[in-house]
């Protein structure tokens, strides 16, 4: 066994969503590779949980939408 990793990971080019347990702290991140995809998804998991929509990735880093 070695010792835990201490870099993060990156996340691969995709639309994520984090899913969590009603009251919980931390969740699972989930990756579609379409916007409409991921709204299925959140139609789907919000139902029993908590849903997070935390954007689309590129190269590891959120692109975000400029005004």
């Amino acid at each position: 066994m070695g010792r835990p990793a201490t870099k993060p990971k990156e996340l691969r080019d995709g639309f994520y969503i984090e899913i969590r347990n009603k009251g919980a702290r931390t969740g699972i991140k989930i990756r579609r590779d379409n916007k409409q995809q991921m709204l299925f998804a959140i139609k789907e998991y919000e139902k029993n949980k908590e849903v997070i929509v935390l954007g689309e990735f590129k190269n590891g880093k959120s692109i975000e939408k400029k005004k």
